[in-house]
């Protein structure tokens, strides 16, 4: 069967071999820090210096991490792929970028990205954000945070990626624990959509029972085979 419109979904999954710091897993960053401290806006308004420190910890680790071959075989599939490919990712990172993938849909935010609390502007962001930085739109200070979706935030770009939901014949799943929504849920709507659906995992998600078919094991191993078995159906 060949496809006409593949959305892809990626998660924490395809990041840590690259070394990236998972979320959820045992040994986790919230097994390391508390959520409400450092993801969500109270917390942020409660201790800023806190939160710029906790990102600007993470935005400098990304210096010294490289694209692994699961975000090669993606970048490739984008290039190559003849039909309608829309890449989705959980992950704030830009490893995907760094791959060469040109249209990343980043639900969640970006970690090189910073978002004035004040007007809404984005700007790349510095090496390091701090209380004392001004927003060069507004002039306001404090104000400028990290551009991720904290928690009880809404996820961005959610109408273009339902959108493309709807017109997908397939929807692939790539290194999500499937507890997470909305995102959690974009296998249902691809199912109602009538998508052929598939999760590529390290180990069976939460929700690995609502695919079509399930392939477990590292993804720098199951995504270039699967990237290969769509280019070799043109």
């Amino acid at each position: 069967m060949q496809f006409q419109s593949i959305v892809i979904l990626t998660g924490a999954g395809i990041s840590a071999e690259s070394g990236v710091d998972t979320f959820r897993d045992v040994g986790g960053i919230w097994s390391k820090v508390r959520l409400e401290d450092v993801a969500t806006p109270e917390g942020f308004a409660r201790h800023p210096a806190m939160v710029h420190d906790f990102y600007n910890q993470r935005r400098a680790g990304l210096a010294g991490l490289h694209p692994n071959p699961a975000h090669l075989a993606l970048a490739r599939l984008e290039r190559e792929f003849r039909g309608r490919f829309t890449l989705v990712t959980q992950n704030i990172d830009d490893l995907h970028e760094r791959a060469g993938s040109r249209q990343v849909v980043h639900m969640h935010g970006e970690l090189t990205r910073a978002l004035c609390a004040h007007c809404g502007t984005r700007a790349a962001a510095p090496a390091a954000l701090s209380t004392e930085l001004a927003c060069r739109q507004c002039g306001q200070v404090q104000g400028m945070r990290p551009d991720v979706v904290w928690f009880g935030e809404m996820p961005y770009h959610m109408d273009l990626i339902y959108d493309r939901l709807a017109a997908a014949d397939l929807f692939v799943s790539i290194g999500t624990s499937g507890a997470v929504y909305p995102a959690a849920g974009f296998v249902e709507d691809a199912r109602a959509n009538g998508s052929r659906t598939l999760e590529l995992n390290l180990e069976p998600s939460a929700g690995t029972r609502l695919f079509s078919e399930a392939r477990h094991g590292p993804a720098s191993r199951l995504v270039p085979d699967f990237v290969d078995e769509i280019l070799a159906r043109r």
